[in-house]
């Protein structure tokens, strides 16, 4: 009856082995977006905990808000391309709220 029983457990360990694999091997999935870091919002504290992101560059960041991607930061010139792939995976650029829309007016009406 044991040597059943741990015939059956080791079975069952054999077959579970594979997914276990799996599950170490797969790669990491990108942080959540709470954790990013908006371009249009952040402090400049928060930016500068950017690598590559000092005070000067920190500021240059927020003087040339808002962004409508965060790929503006290249092509605006603010940082070069090889630190901003260090940082676009940490980065994020929200649009701003733009202007509540106007309610529809219906037609004026004639007085007669």
């Amino acid at each position: 009856m044991v040597r059943i029983i741990s015939l059956i457990v080791l079975a069952v360990l054999a077959l579970a082995q594979p997914s276990m694999a799996q599950t170490r091997a797969a790669p990491a999935a990108p942080p959540p977006a709470a954790n990013l870091i908006d371009l249009n919002n952040a402090s400049r504290d928060d930016l500068m905990t950017l690598d590559g992101i000092g005070e000067v560059r920190a500021d240059a960041i927020i003087r040339a808000r808002p962004f409508r991607a965060k790929t503006e930061l290249v092509e605006r010139r603010l940082i070069p391309e090889h630190l901003y792939e260090k940082l676009a995976d940490k980065v994020m650029a929200r649009p701003p709220p733009g202007p509540a829309p106007t309610p529809a007016r219906p037609p004026a009406q004639k007085r007669t």
